[in-house]
């Protein structure tokens, strides 16, 4: 059982500031659908638990992953939180920086943003789903492609590699995994043009938020359904890797950090420099006034929920007449 609490507004100290609603809500049965209206969407919501809750089962019931989950709520126990638990769910999200057309793959964040077609006199949204991502030795890869076809009930002919790495752990299997509720792809799967990768479903869904497939993008099953049916084929897929974005909604600057991919260690050694270059790239027409201590702890205390490190004035524009 999963109980809200009222609606209140967090506190605006500087440095931490979660800078949102925190709200009482039933728990979606599906992605939440965000409108358009800035570079930051969604709400906190904070929901208490039940004895028999596990913050998997919190995930799942508000479209989470999770990891994202563990991230947001590092004290609580994720098998035995207890009664009356408080946890965050952190449904509040710094838009990637990418063409907002299509699908967004944002790889290091384990989440999935599609952009529906615009279509005249509807408001522009958002839809979001948590993802499994490949394992570090079956990396999901990065890149522009598109869907290709979609396929309901579909089979499974897992490659040779992966029988074999399979039979190794005393799990053999068939050729040809036919359609089914123990199908690793679910009941739904969507085809990439990288050969090989599909976004779909899973048999597994307590899975989701992990780095546990073999590259693919898993989704849990209500959200494989929605995707597979409004997702036409054709559709623009980016997969980006950005473990640090930067957004400016209502005057504010916002960072939000996730875990790079460890086999990144390398690209983000100097994350500070990193992120500080992301930010002068972004607030070139504004006039930003930065909270060092704030930045400081966002970058070096990842916890996926954006966070205000500054404030951000739109530059006036002097006419040459």
């Amino acid at each position: 059982m999963l109980v809200r609490l009222s609606c209140r507004l967090v506190p605006p100290g500087f440095a931490y500031v979660l800078a949102a609603l925190l709200c009482w809500a039933p728990p979606p049965v599906n992605a939440m659908n965000y409108p358009l209206n800035g570079e930051v969407v969604g709400e906190l919501v904070l929901t208490t638990t039940a004895h028999k809750d596990t913050i998997a089962d919190i995930a799942r019931t508000y479209s989470q992953g999770y990891r994202e989950m563990r991230l947001a709520n590092p004290k609580v126990d994720p098998w035995l939180p207890g009664d009356d638990t408080e946890v965050m769910v952190p449904s509040l999200y710094v838009l990637p920086n990418a063409p907002r057309e299509g699908i967004i793959v944002n790889v290091p964040e384990m989440r999935i943003y599609y952009f529906p077609a615009h279509k005249r006199n509807e408001a522009a949204y958002v839809a979001t789903y948590p993802i499994s991502i490949g394992r570090q030795d079956w990396s999901t890869p990065h890149g522009v492609t598109r869907v290709v076809s979609k396929i309901k009930d579909p089979t499974w002919t897992p490659p040779e590699t992966i029988r074999l790495e399979h039979a190794a752990e005393g799990d053999f299997l068939p050729k040809v995994v036919p359609a089914g509720p123990e199908n690793p792809l679910g009941a739904y799967a969507l085809r990439l043009g990288f050969e090989g990768y599909l976004i779909h479903g899973t048999d597994k869904p307590y899975g989701i938020g992990m780095r546990v497939t073999h590259g693919c993008m898993r989704l849990y099953p209500h959200d494989i359904d929605t995707v597979y049916h409004t997702v036409p084929v054709g559709t623009p897929v980016r997969l980006v890797n950005q473990p640090y974005k930067i957004g400016i909604a209502q005057g504010r600057l916002y960072i939000e950090v996730h875990p790079h991919l460890d086999e990144d260690a390398a690209k983000f050694q100097d994350e500070f420099t990193y992120v500080i270059n992301l930010i002068v790239a972004r607030v070139a027409p504004y006039q930003v006034v930065l909270d060092w201590p704030a930045l400081r702890a966002a970058i070096y205390q990842p916890d996926g929920i954006p966070k205000i490190v500054g404030d951000a004035t739109l530059r006036a524009v002097v006419s040459s007449k």
